[in-house]
C-alpha cells in the first residue's frame, strides 16, 4: 500500500467536494462535441472540422500523425492554384528535407463529394488504399475528376471558418521547379540559390475540440506500451478543477526508448490539482516519496516535498487522452498516451458531453 497524508480538514473538504459533484452530476447539462483541427501557416491559421461520422478510420489515421507530432515542422510540397494545396508529406528540419515518418496505409473510405473547401487524403495512383500522411485541400470543385478516379478521394474535414482565404492566399504564392518531386512547391519571398525555412510555407496541425473534461472520466488510466506505472484521475466539473495522481510501480529501470522513464528504478507517486480549461488543465506537480507498494511492513505515510513541475492533462474523447510533463527535479519532458483500464464510465461521459 501507498497513502499521502491527509489532515482532518483537508479530508473534510474532500468529502464535501465529493457530495458536490455527486450532487451536480444530477444537473449538469449536456455538452455538444466537434473535433477540429488547426493547420499553422506563416499566411495564418486554417481550421478544419474533421468529419468522423464520414470517414472514421481516415480522421483517425490524420489524429494519430497529430498526436505524435509528425506534422510539426512539415511545409506544403504542392500548390496547383485553381485545383489543390497539398502538404502532410515532408519535413524541413536542421536546414535538411525528410520525409514524414508514416503510419501503415489506411483504408479507402470515399463517401463525401471533393468540393471546394473539403480536405482529403492523398494516395498513390492505381491505390486506394494507399494513403498515409498526405493531405491536400480542395480549391475547387474537383468532384467530377476526383470523385470518379482511384476508387474516389476520401474527404475527411472540410475547412471552416476564414480558413479557404488562407488557402488561396498559400495558393497565390510563387512557384519553383525543385526536382520531379518538388515540381509545384510554393515559396515565400525567393529569389535563387537555396531554398530556407523562411522561404516555405511551413505548416505545423494541432487537434481542437469542443469536448469538455466531465465526471464521466473518473477513472484508472494507462499507457499499454509503458509498463509500471498507471494514472488515477479525478474531475470536480462544479468546481472547474481535476486531480491526477501518477504512481510508478517499477521493479527495474525502463528502457530509454519508454514513455516516461522517470529516473530509476522503485516506487514513486506524483499527486496534481488544476484547473479545466476545455478538454485541458495544467497542474503543478507534487512529487512524494518513502512509501512502498506490496509492503509486508505497515503502510508508510508520506508528505509531499513540494512543487516539481507540470503536468498537462488533456482528453480528445471519452476513451482517450495526453499526459504531457516536465519535471524539473529529473530534467525530464515527455508525453504519456492514456487510455482508461476498464470502460465502465464511458457510458456517462458520453452522456455528459451528448455524444
Amino acid at each position: 500500500m501507498f497513502r499521502i497524508s491527509l489532515n482532518s480538514s483537508t479530508i473534510a473538504s474532500k468529502f464535501l467536494v465529493a457530495v458536490l459533484v455527486s450532487t451536480a452530476l444530477l444537473v449538469l447539462p449536456t455538452m455538444a462535441m466537434a473535433k477540429t483541427a488547426i493547420i499553422e501557416t506563416p499566411l495564418g491559421n486554417i481550421e478544419i472540422e474533421l468529419l468522423e461520422e464520414d470517414a472514421p478510420k481516415s480522421v483517425a489515421n490524420f489524429l494519430n500523425y497529430v498526436q505524435n507530432d509528425r506534422y510539426n515542422k512539415t511545409f506544403i510540397h504542392r500548390s496547383v492554384p485553381g485545383f489543390i494545396i497539398q502538404g502532410g508529406g515532408f519535413a524541413f528540419i536542421d536546414d535538411k528535407v525528410q520525409s514524414v515518418d508514416t503510419f501503415a496505409a489506411v483504408e479507402n473510405e470515399y463517401n463525401i463529394s471533393n468540393t471546394r473547401g473539403t480536405v482529403a487524403m492523398a494516395k498513390i495512383g492505381g491505390d486506394p488504399d494507399s494513403a498515409t500522411s498526405q493531405w491536400f485541400i480542395n480549391l475547387a470543385d474537383n468532384s467530377s475528376n476526383l470523385n470518379n478516379q482511384n476508387g474516389g478521394f476520401t474527404v475527411f474535414a472540410k475547412v471552416i471558418g476564414d480558413g479557404m482565404a488562407i488557402a488561396d492566399a498559400i495558393s497565390q504564392l510563387p512557384i519553383v521547379y525543385v526536382n520531379s518531386t518538388f515540381s509545384d512547391l510554393p515559396v515565400i519571398d525567393y529569389s535563387d540559390g537555396n531554398i530556407l525555412e523562411p522561404n516555405l510555407v511551413m505548416t505545423a496541425v494541432t487537434e481542437q475540440s469542443d469536448f469538455v473534461m466531465n465526471a464521466g472520466l473518473n477513472d484508472a488510466w494507462f499507457d499499454p506500451d509503458t509498463n509500471g506505472q498507471g494514472f488515477f484521475i479525478t474531475v470536480f466539473p462544479d468546481l472547474g478543477a481535476v486531480s491526477l495522481a501518477w504512481f510508478t510501480y517499477d521493479t527495474e529501470l525502463p528502457p530509454e526508448n519508454a514513455n516516461a522513464n522517470l529516473g530509476d528504478a522503485g516506487h514513486r507517486w506524483m499527486t496534481s490539482v488544476g484547473a479545466i480549461d476545455g478538454n485541458t488543465a495544467v497542474m503543478d506537480i507534487e512529487f512524494t516519496t518513502g512509501g512502498l507498494f506490496d509492503a509486508a511492513s505497515e503502510v508508510q505515510v508520506t508528505d509531499p516535498v513540494g512543487s516539481d513541475g507540470t503536468i498537462t492533462l488533456s482528453f480528445t474523447d471519452c476513451a482517450s487522452g495526453l499526459v504531457e510533463y516536465d519535471i524539473k527535479s529529473i530534467n525530464r519532458q515527455g508525453s504519456v498516451p492514456i487510455q482508461r483500464v476498464a470502460n465502465d464510465n464511458i457510458v456517462l461521459c458520453e452522456a455528459l458531453t451528448g455524444e
